[in-house]
């Protein structure tokens, strides 16, 4: 069954949108936060397995993506307003303490609410994105963000993927890009189109090869008081294992687990759901 949409307003006037699965389930509630251009599909299997279990599971579209509204300026796509977005959000759903589940972009700003609002932050699951960001992930992702002609269908939107992205996802079947094509795009009477504002790209204009690597290194400690897991695609550009294993060393309890065949970012299905639940449960 599909979760429940809902609407609030951001501080600045904007409607934004997000996807609650298991409201009212009494179990400590998980707070899904999605990638830079991505949407809470991404979270669909993973929401109704937690519902499954009792637990209330909240996913986010932040402005500009998804269903929320757009910035008409595009100077708002920051990671502050956006965890600005997302407390309000919790806020307006009656959420407290909670467990974030934080997919790339999405786990910088589980780090930065553990950095500025500690009593929100139960746990965090960590996907694909950590203490140090690669350069060379940034890049590739710049590459495209805001750049890609609309695809005419969704076998075309498939193929699109896979050419952008094959050489990172060596596991992936025909079936796991039309899957993913699903997730990616949104569906208007059956023609794919982009569901994020092209604007988004000019946060990333920038960046070159000589920019460093992003030190995230004091966010991530934050989290020092919280269980931790990390989830690294095998053939991520975005997060090293050496960034994990200094992550573990920083956090001694850190659950890490390593997705063969995937990169950046591994999908949420399967043993991954399976894993996050389980997760969930161990913190209460």
């Amino acid at each position: 069954m599909p979760g429940e949409a809902f609407t609030y307003r951001s501080k600045d006037g904007l409607t934004l949108a997000g996807t609650a699965y298991g409201a009212g389930n009494p179990g400590l509630p998980v707070v899904c936060l999605p990638g830079l251009t991505r949407t809470t599909r991404d979270f669909a299997l993973l929401g109704r397995a937690l519902e499954d279990t009792g637990r209330q599971a909240v996913a986010f579209d932040y402005r500009g993506r998804g269903r929320s509204g757009r910035d008409p300026t595009g100077l708002t796509y920051t990671v502050p307003v956006e965890l600005d977005d997302v407390v309000t959000g919790m806020e307006a759903r009656g959420l407290g303490r909670s467990i974030l589940v934080g997919t790339s972009r999405g786990g910088i700003i589980a780090m930065s609410m553990a950095l500025a609002r500690p009593d929100l932050v139960a746990g965090a699951v960590l996907v694909d994105i950590g203490s140090r960001i690669e350069t060379a992930g940034l890049l590739r992702i710049k590459s495209y963000v805001g750049k890609s002609a609309p695809p005419l269908d969704f076998g075309m939107a498939a193929g699109m993927l896979r050419a952008l992205n094959g050489e990172s996802f060596p596991a992936f079947s025909d079936a796991d890009w039309q899957e993913q094509a699903r997730l990616t795009f949104a569906d208007e009477g059956g023609k794919p189109v982009a569901d994020y504002d092209p604007a988004l790209a000019a946060g990333m204009a920038a960046l070159t090869e000589a920019t460093p690597a992003i030190d995230l290194t004091h966010a991530f400690d934050a989290l020092a008081g919280v269980p931790v897991m990390v989830i690294r695609g095998a053939t991520s550009d975005l997060l090293s294992p050496a960034t994990v294993a200094e992550m573990a060393a920083r956090h001694p309890g850190l659950v890490a687990i390593e997705v063969p065949g995937e990169g950046h970012v591994p999908m949420l299905r399967g043993g991954l759901v399976t894993a996050i639940v389980d997760f969930a449960r161990s913190i209460g």
